[in-house]
């Protein structure tokens, strides 16, 4: 989930070059917890912190109950990640797409 318009197509195009089914963006952390509750399930998501001035921090939870892997992006630095989530990898922006792409795609291997 990302609420960079710009960022999010560019990373969505990445992943499908990866031959990776896209589900999203989603733009909102009750939209994103809706699909979770009642969408296809996933191998792994991307986690923009911040949307719409709402922290995405429940959604996370649900991910890591569903033992969903995740990576977070962001523009803040590593002190705005909860202490609940010390494991989880952090991207900081600007993100280097491929990489980016290429990173999730070995957690999604590793899972």
């Amino acid at each position: 989930m990302e609420d960079e318009y710009f960022l999010a197509d560019d990373l969505v195009g990445e992943f499908r070059r990866l031959d990776a089914d896209v589900i999203g963006p989603m733009s909102d952390v009750s939209e994103a917890q809706e699909l979770l509750r009642s969408g296809p399930a996933l191998d792994a998501a991307l986690l923009d912190i911040n949307l719409r001035n709402e922290m995405v921090f429940p959604v996370a939870r649900m991910l890591r109950e569903r033992k969903i892997p995740f990576v977070f992006t962001t523009g803040y630095d590593k002190a705005s990640i909860r202490p609940e989530f010390p494991n989880v990898p952090l991207r900081e922006k600007p993100i280097d797409i491929s990489a980016m792409a290429e990173f999730l795609a070995s957690k999604i291997d590793q899972h």
